[in-house]
C-alpha cells in the first residue's frame, strides 16, 4: 500500500515511511491509496466475534500488504488487553465506551497500536538513531501516547499542552511519569501547540539531525486503528438488534477519531449516516452549513479535549469525498453545544436514564437525542471516564465521582515538566539540545 499527502505535492511513501515520518514533505497529511472493503461474510457474521478476531480482520484490510501477518496480529493481540462495551444509554442509543484502556481515554487503541508498529519498524531499519515522538495534546492524547511508548526502548516522546487548558488529572497522566516521556507546558492554547509540531517537521535543519515523528492523529499508525472501535461497536449494537439503521455520532475535537469512523465505512461497514458533535468550536459545524472551511483560534470550554480551532483532521475527511461539499453534508451532519448544554445534558442523562455522561460524550448525546429518524439507532462515542472531569461532572449532577484506581495512582507522582513559549524558537532551542 502507497500512501499519499493531502497536498499532492509530496512523493507516494511506503506505509514505514509514512509512519516514521508522520507528516509529508509537503506539510500534508498522509493517505492511504485505497482502501480493500471487508467481504461479506465478515459483516454477516462480526456479531459471533470477539473484540481481537475482529480486530486482526480490520487489521489485516489496513496494513497486511506491509506488516507479516504474525507479527500485525501479535500487536493487536498486545495493543487489545481490553474491551470497550456498548452500553445501552436509551431504547435507541447505545454508548461505545471507550475508556477502559490503560489511561482511561479513547485514544489509547490508536497510541498502543502505533508504538507497537513503530517499534516493529524501527527493529527492523538498522538505522540505530533515537526516535523522537512529537505530540500535542488537549488532553488525553498525552496521556495515552506517554503511557502507550513509556519504557519503549529507542524512542522518547515530547509532550507539549497548554498551560492552564487540560484537567489536573489529565495532566498527572502525562507530567509525572519521566523516563523517556517529557512534558512540555506551552504559553498557548492546543493550536499553538499543534502549529508548533508541525513547524518542527517542516524544519530542513532539525529533520537532518534528529529522527522525528508525530503520534497525534496526523499520523497514520495513530488515526487508522481508531477504526477498530467502530467494528467492534457495530458488532455490539448487532447483537442488541440495534445495528440496522446505525447512526455514529462522534465528539469531535481534531476530527480524527471521525476520521476513522469514516475509514471504516469505506470498509463496508454499515453505518446510514455519521453526527459531527462540536462544542463551542464549530469551524466543521460552520462548513458543513455553508461549504466554506475558515479555522479560526479555539475557546476553552468544559470539554476541553474538543478545544481546536483548526482541526487537522477536517483535509482527510475533505479528501474522503473529493472536496465535494455536497456528498460530505449527504453522510455527515452537525451539532453544537454550549458548557450550559453539556451541564444540562449530563444532568438530565443520570437522572433520566441513570447513565453519568463526561463533557465530551454530553456533547455527543445532545447531537442525538431527539434526533434520530424512524427506526434509527445511534452508537455514541464516550471518550473519556467521567472522572477525569470530576469538578464539571460533580456541578452537573450534585453527586460525588468516584475516581478509578489508575488515575488515582497517577495523582500520586510529581509533576515534571519543562516551560515553553508558543514561538517556534524557544521549541527549536530546546529540540537542537536533543540527541
Amino acid at each position: 500500500m502507497k500512501y499519499y499527502s493531502t497536498n499532492g505535492k509530496a512523493p507516494l511513501a511506503s506505509l514505514e515511511k509514512a509512519v516514521v515520518r508522520g507528516l509529508a514533505e509537503d506539510r500534508g497529511l498522509y493517505m492511504p491509496e485505497r482502501f480493500k472493503p471487508l467481504p461479506r461474510e465478515f459483516y454477516d457474521n462480526i456479531q459471533t466475534m470477539t473484540f481481537q478476531e475482529i480486530t486482526c480482520a480490520v487489521a489485516d484490510s489496513l496494513f497486511g500488504e506491509d506488516v507479516p501477518a504474525d507479527e500485525l496480529h501479535r500487536i493487536v493481540e498486545e495493543t487489545l488487553s481490553f474491551d470497550c462495551p456498548v452500553v445501552p444509554v436509551t431504547r435507541s442509543i447505545g454508548a461505545l465506551e471507550l475508556f477502559h484502556g490503560p489511561t482511561l481515554a479513547f485514544k489509547d487503541v490508536g497510541a498502543r497500536f502505533m508504538a507497537r508498529l513503530l517499534g516493529y519498524f524501527t527493529r527492523h531499519s538498522g538505522d540505530g538513531r533515537t526516535v523522537h515522538v512529537l505530540v500535542a495534546t488537549s488532553g488525553d492524547t498525552g496521556s495515552a501516547v506517554a503511557n502507550g511508548f513509556l519504557g519503549v526502548e529507542g524512542v522518547r516522546v515530547h509532550v507539549l499542552y497548554p498551560k492552564g487548558k487540560v484537567s489536573p488529572i489529565q495532566e498527572c497522566q502525562f507530567t509525572t511519569l519521566g523516563q523517556n516521556i517529557t512534558a512540555l507546558e506551552v504559553d498557548g492554547c492546543f493550536d499553538d501547540c499543534q502549529a508548533l509540531v508541525k513547524s518542527a517537521f517542516m524544519d530542513a535543519e532539525l529533520g537532518a539531525r534528529l529522527r522525528l515523528t508525530s503520534a497525534n492523529s496526523i499520523n497514520v499508525a495513530r488515526l487508522l486503528p481508531q477504526s477498530f472501535y467502530y467494528f467492534h461497536g457495530y458488532a455490539q449494537m448487532k447483537r442488541l438488534g440495534l445495528a440496522g439503521q446505525l447512526v455514529v455520532c462522534v465528539p469531535s475535537g481534531n476530527f480524527g477519531n471521525l476520521c476513522a469512523a469514516l475509514i471504516a465505512g469505506r470498509l463496508g461497514l454499515p453505518v446510514k449516516r455519521y453526527v459531527a458533535a462540536n462544542n463551542a468550536n464549530e469551524v466543521f459545524f460552520d462548513y458543513l452549513q455553508t461549504g466554506i472551511y475558515s479555522p479560526r483560534p479555539s475557546i476553552p470550554t468544559l470539554a476541553n479535549a474538543m478545544d481546536v480551532g483548526d482541526p487537522s483532521n477536517a483535509e482527510r475527511i475533505f479528501e474522503l469525498y473529493g472536496r465535494d461539499w455536497k456528498a460530505l453534508g449527504a453522510e455527515i451532519s452537525g451539532s453544537v453545544c454550549s458548557d450550559e448544554q453539556i451541564l444540562s445534558d449530563i444532568a438530565f442523562c443520570r437522572k433520566q436514564y441513570g447513565y453519568l455522561l463526561d463533557p465530551h460524550g454530553a456533547c455527543g448525546f445532545h447531537a442525538v437525542y431527539h434526533r434520530l429518524g424512524r427506526g434509527e439507532s445511534a452508537l455514541l462515542c464516550e471518550t473519556a471516564h467521567p472522572a477525569k472531569f470530576k469538578d464539571t461532572v460533580e456541578k452537573a449532577t450534585g453527586e460525588p465521582v468516584a475516581i478509578p484506581t489508575r488515575l488515582a495512582s497517577f495523582m500520586q507522582g510529581t509533576k515534571q515538566s519543562v516551560p515553553m513559549g508558543r514561538d517556534y524558537a524557544s521549541f527549536k532551542e530546546y529540540l537542537s539540545s536533543l540527541q
